[in-house]
């Protein structure tokens, strides 16, 4: 090897010895007698940097750093070339490929021989505007960082098994001891769930108070049984400065076998696993089943194309409509919108087989701003028919948590033109899960705006009763499961009997679903019900269907 490749080579074992401890930033590093660098393949891509390996990158860069900056920038680099400063600490605007400038943190040393002279200047470029892979309070990588990793190990057809495990009910902490003493808190869980899968994955803290783990050597029987010695541990023998903190903790799990799926719907699924395990199974550990369903595929495969037609401009989706009627008169009140699914390879996918996943996904808020469009203009057209159609969209807590929900919403119905006070807005028994005063906000602004709020699934999963008692709603509808035996059961016409009681005492409506006959119909109007909804009317109908019978529906 000659000289110049000699020194080429030590060049880039330094830049890679760098690299490995520059987690989330750009790398650089010169080799001062010859101006010579080698730059992060992703500071390159960035900003559009001619190459990895340049002459003259300080001049180079220099012109991508913003005017204003520039003169300090390059005072800084000739101190440092001229062998007058050992190294610089600055903070400036840099230019992207797409013209836009960046505030970036550079951070440099100077690398001496041993007679003192400077061989190399190198260091990292933090781009503030670019998403951190370290979380500064555990110093384990980020939900950015498991993501990337995530993505990585579906290009290299790499199996693991993808675990998530949190803590339940964490402001506590922090109401009792503060947040900085919440905060050592979660270092010593991050430490100790180290400890616990013990080099078996890699850790990564996602937000709040959720970690993950990826293995890649974990069956499901060790991944549980590891998680349920340090659920016992927590609880009962967890410690900070001293302090005995007992904590209740969830777990969720998805083995990925699959490697033409999206990493994002992997993390839907765990997600999924890991409120299945915090909402319904009081902490015990889920691994999300991953099925064969009746088309032969198997489930994640499936919830993967549907993902992918969100991202698609929602191809695929339809929506259907099941009428409401009037409980005394029978006419057509309006309808709700139920969201559907099909394509070549599956036919079509009712919502049950994917919509609680994909309410955990990112991109579900996407989709339901379609749901609500669609159905806005599909009402347009059901008015020219029924000129006091009300349509009905469910929401989803994942919805409820955007921010600028409810802009959205008014905007759609100013796009759209249609009347406030024909939509309403259902409240699903998962929103309730959402803090009451936040959920509350938004239903009053909502009103205040004209549009209709209905309370769905009443009395199932979680306080109905609380959210009554919170927040204003205009509509409560009894879910079919309180009313399949009405005919027959008197424990059944009790509770229309008591849960129509309640509304009329909150000055809301009733709304019973899953209206099967004429004979519940006849029962049902014993009790102060004011709308019936189901099959006794109509099953759910695509948009031209629905506008036939509509034009047709005689009472």
């Amino acid at each position: 090897m000659d000289d110049k490749n000699a020194q080429n080579s030590h060049l880039d074992e330094l830049f890679e010895a760098l690299s490995v401890i520059a987690e989330g930033s750009y790398v650089y590093l010169c080799r001062i007698s010859d101006d010579y660098s080698r730059w992060s393949k992703k500071a390159v891509d960035y900003f559009g940097l001619p190459s990895e390996y340049m002459h003259g990158a300080g001049e180079i860069w220099a012109e991508h750093v913003h005017p204003d900056d520039r003169e300090s920038y390059m005072s800084s680099i000739n101190s440092i070339f001229d062998g007058t400063a050992s190294g610089h600490d600055m903070q400036y605007r840099a230019r992207g490929a797409d013209g836009k400038y960046v505030v970036c943190t550079c951070r440099g040393v100077v690398i001496r021989d041993e007679f003192g002279a400077p061989t190399y200047f190198g260091g990292v470029i933090r781009n503030h505007s670019s998403l951190s892979y370290i979380d500064p309070i555990t110093g384990v990588r980020s939900l950015y960082g498991f993501l990337d990793d995530l993505k990585g190990m579906m290009y290299s057809s790499d199996e693991a098994f993808i675990i998530m495990v949190g803590i339940t009910s964490f402001s506590n902490v922090n109401d009792v001891y503060g947040y900085k003493f919440g905060n050592r808190v979660i270092q010593a869980f991050c430490s100790k769930l180290h400890e616990f899968y013990a080099n078996r994955g890699a850790l990564y803290r996602m937000d709040g108070t959720r970690f993950a783990i990826i293995s890649h050597d974990l069956t499901a029987r060790e991944a549980s049984d590891i998680y349920n010695r340090f659920r016992w541990y927590v609880k009962r023998s967890f410690t900070v400065d001293g302090e005995k903190i007992p904590l209740s903790i969830n777990g969720g799990a998805v083995h990925a076998a699959s490697f033409n799926i999206d990493p994002e719907t992997y993390y839907s699924c765990v997600r999924y696993a890991y409120y299945e395990s915090k909402h319904n199974k009081l902490g015990d550990f889920v691994i999300f089943e991953n099925v064969v369903g009746s088309d032969n595929r198997f489930k994640i495969e499936r919830l993967n194309a549907i993902r992918n037609s969100v991202t698609d401009s929602c191809k695929g989706f339809f929506l259907c409509y099941q009428p409401i009627v009037d409980a005394e008169t029978e006419r057509i009140y309006g309808a709700e919108a139920l969201i559907r699914w099909r394509s070549p390879e599956y036919g079509v996918v009712p919502p049950i087989e994917y919509i609680n996943v994909l309410e955990q996904d990112t991109l579900f808020p996407e989709l339901g701003k379609w749901i609500l469009k669609t159905a806005l203009t599909a009402a347009e057209k059901f008015r020219e028919i029924v000129p006091d159609f009300v349509i009905n969209v469910n929401l989803s807590y994942t919805q409820l948590e955007q921010e600028g929900f409810v802009g959205d919403v008014l905007q759609l119905i100013e796009e759209t033109g249609f009347p406030p006070g024909n939509l309403c807005l259902e409240i699903t028994e998962r929103c309730r899960l959402l803090d009451l005063d936040m959920l509350a906000g938004i239903v009053a602004v909502l009103r205040n705006n004209g549009v209709r709020i209905a309370l769905d699934d009443f009395a199932t999963g979680f306080s109905s009763l609380g959210v009554l008692r919170a927040f204003a709603v205009d509509t409560v509808k009894i879910d079919r499961s309180f009313v399949r035996n009405i005919e027959r059961s008197e424990a059944d016409r009790n509770t229309v009997r008591f849960i129509s009681d309640i509304a009329t005492g909150f000055k809301a409506d009733v709304c019973v679903e899953g209206v099967e006959n004429s004979n519940m119909r006849d029962w049902l109007n014993k009790y102060n019900v004011s709308r019936l909804q189901g099959y006794h009317y109509s099953k759910p109908l695509e948009f031209d269907d629905f506008l036939e019978f509509i034009k047709n529906y005689k009472v």
